[in-house]
């Protein structure tokens, strides 16, 4: 059980935090007089909880923004404390040379990966009738390149599709470098398309193998611990996972696999605090019925604390609505299931964040459209609902053409409760820093509203109440 103090964490956050403020001060040639009287970290953490030094620090951060370089910027955002990052998946979350190092170290447990490195059109072939000439009715599945797969799933193909296929432990340096881009968005005119309907298919099975994704798991932890990020609560399946030989995982084994690394000396030691969702695909045919096991699974295991539903919102046959009425049979048998669900991660105005409200979320991942319900977002102001808000996502994902067309400025400065968050970071090289760095660059933000978008992301996490309390006040 994640029950450390953060003293490790804040006391790192605070040295740094006090280092790098001196250093852009005399770089910059600024001053203040709170600043000039702090003589250590414990000093400035004080002075930080102080609300007479927090306005005068607020002072000293207008002036430090009008005559930092972006650079220097973000090294004081990554050097100060912040609160928690609450909308993330883990597959999403673990960089391409993470996927392909923990693949092939998983050798050491049995698994093999194979990754396709052609495409013979074996799919038509094989529809082709030896005799007659109709094509059969067997559907067609369009290849893509670099579609992994375990060596379980490869021993089954037909021999023209194993022909496609290449070991990852044989990759020449080339097809590694490609390998790695396919996972990433780092080419022009990659977006929303190739995100959604490439990227997950390529990680294939990898994201089925649960030593791959705890030790995902701990990386992310220790790299968030790096920067200062309190708590996290990432998107993680608690079963799913598959065994060397391809035959499924039970839960109890897959969930102490990820317990368990998370529990080790190095992540107990980063001081960070962590809980976890449990997710399903909304628009799948039998969604309703991974929703009822996904209640069951927060209810059993105690590290699950929530349930979210995800998929791109302009696939309409995953709409909140048609999941109101079993959501709503499930909170008859299940009491203090919490649900944080994508919502309004789409272009077009709809009612989809309305409609994830009333399935009973307390926090709406993405509400990018809520700009567009104005009852709506008018009786937010000041509420108890957490918009999470994806600054960089948005704009890979090409829901805006330019951070400064996105509404969250507005929904903050309205008193809309919001967080920030980084969504799938592993898949465009980012980490949280850079997300308040956009905040604060191109919304020319406050300190003090630096710092509530980092309280609110810990106010509005499903922790226990104790732990959160715990929290709020280190913080």
């Amino acid at each position: 059980m994640n029950i450390r103090t953060p003293d490790p964490l804040m006391a790192r956050c605070k040295a740094r935090l006090a280092s790098v403020g001196l250093f852009v001060m005399i770089s910059l040639g600024l001053s203040s007089h709170g600043y000039s009287q702090i003589q250590s970290a414990d000093g400035l953490a004080d002075k930080f909880r102080s609300n007479s030094y927090s306005r005068e620090f607020d002072h000293w951060f207008e002036a430090f923004k009008t005559r930092a370089t972006p650079p220097d910027l973000h090294d004081f955002l990554w050097a100060m404390p912040k609160g928690g990052d609450l909308h993330l998946h883990i597959t999403g979350s673990i960089f391409p040379e993470w996927w392909l190092e923990l693949a092939l170290a998983s050798s050491n447990r049995g698994y093999a990966y194979f990754t396709r490195v052609s495409i013979n059109n074996c799919a038509m072939k094989d529809a082709w009738p030896k005799e007659g000439g109709a094509i059969t009715s067997r559907p067609v599945i369009e290849p893509i390149y670099f579609e992994t797969i375990d060596e379980a799933r490869f021993t089954q193909l037909e021999p023209c599709l194993q022909s496609e296929f290449k070991a990852l432990t044989a990759l020449d340096d080339r097809q590694k470098k490609a390998w790695l881009s396919s996972i990433r968005l780092d080419h022009e005119g990659e977006g929303r398309d190739e995100f959604f309907e490439r990227h997950w298919q390529r990680l294939g099975d990898l994201t089925a193998n649960p030593y791959i994704v705890a030790e995902g798991l701990a990386r992310n932890a220790l790299a968030f611990a790096e920067e200062g990020l309190h708590y996290f609560e990432p998107q993680v399946l608690a079963e799913g996972y598959r065994t060397p030989n391809g035959t499924p995982m039970p839960i109890k084994v897959s969930t102490q696999i990820l317990v368990d690394r998370m529990g080790e000396a190095d992540v107990q030691a980063s001081g960070i605090h962590y809980r976890f969702q449990q997710s399903i695909l909304r628009f799948l045919p039998d969604a309703e019925d991974r929703l009822a096991r996904a209640f069951e699974i927060v209810a059993e295991e105690p590290m699950w604390v929530a349930v979210n539903m995800v998929g791109r919102e302009d696939n309409d046959k995953g709409h909140p609505r048609r999941f109101l009425e079993p959501i709503r049979a499930l909170r008859r048998m299940y009491p203090g299931v919490q649900l944080s669900i994508h919502g309004g991660e789409v272009d077009e105005p709809n009612t989809h964040v309305r409609d994830t409200l009333l399935l009973g979320a307390t926090r709406v991942g993405h509400a990018f459209n809520l700009i567009s319900d104005e009852p709506l977002l008018q009786s937010l102001r000041f509420g108890p609902f957490l918009m999470e808000i994806n600054l960089i996502s948005n704009l890979k994902l090409e829901y805006v053409d330019r951070f400064v067309d996105h509404p969250f400025p507005e929904y903050l400065r309205l008193g809309v409760p919001v967080a920030l968050s980084t969504d799938d970071r592993g898949m465009w090289d980012t980490n949280i820093s850079d997300e308040f760095f956009v905040a604060v660059h191109h919304f020319n933000l406050s300190w003090s509203e630096v710092v509530q978008l980092s309280e609110a992301s810990l106010a509005h996490s499903f922790l226990p109440a104790e732990e959160k309390e715990e929290l709020l006040n280190a913080f």
